[in-house]
């Protein structure tokens, strides 16, 4: 079963929407989808703020989207087209106690896409696609450590992008680049 995996240098730059445009795009693959939300200390990695993605009564928790409002991210991808959609939350760190579970999901599955840096630490994905944004400057650690194992970059327009920015000296193994509008 082929793994796609969709990256991203930090939050907020269009992972979800890429995720969601394949699934949309290709829609005899038949797509599982998962995303992986990791967090701290009672907040959450996607926006900051108090959240309710902690578990604690353990340190990960898996679940399957029904929901098909389009309002979670999960529910983005049933929209999209998905034939199942998963969302596992971790405490930073925990992935891996997590990771038989995902396993189990992933054999069951005609094709996977997953959402996450992360989740290069436990598997080579068939393809792996990084989401670059020079307009935000902040970059994960996660995102940095695997950018040389990017298949290729995504990029956001670069026409309004701050000179300040400075991409990571690391570069993807390919060397493609693709451009997107943002």
């Amino acid at each position: 079963m082929p793994i796609l995996v969709i990256g991203g240098h930090t939050r907020s730059v269009g992972k979800t929407s890429v995720v969601a445009g394949l699934i949309a795009a290709l829609p005899a693959f038949h797509w599982t989808a998962l995303k992986i939300t990791q967090y701290g200390h009672g907040v959450c990695s996607a926006n900051g703020e108090a959240c309710d993605c902690a578990t604690s009564d353990h340190s990960f928790a898996v679940s399957e989207e029904r929901d098909r409002s389009g309002e979670s991210d999960t529910s983005r991808f049933l929209v999209a087209g998905a034939d199942h959609s998963w969302w596992v939350r971790t405490e930073q760190g925990h992935l891996a106690e997590a990771m038989p579970r995902i396993r189990k999901i992933l054999a069951t599955t005609q094709n996977a896409i997953i959402e996450s840096n992360s989740i290069l630490r436990f598997m080579k994905p068939d393809l792996y696609l990084t989401v670059l944004d020079p307009q935000t400057a902040d970059f994960k650690a996660s995102a940095q450590t695997f950018l040389d194992r990017a298949d290729a970059v995504l990029l956001h327009s670069v026409e309004n992008a701050s000179a300040s920015y400075s991409p990571p000296h690391k570069t993807p193994s390919s060397n493609r680049t693709v451009s997107c509008a943002s």
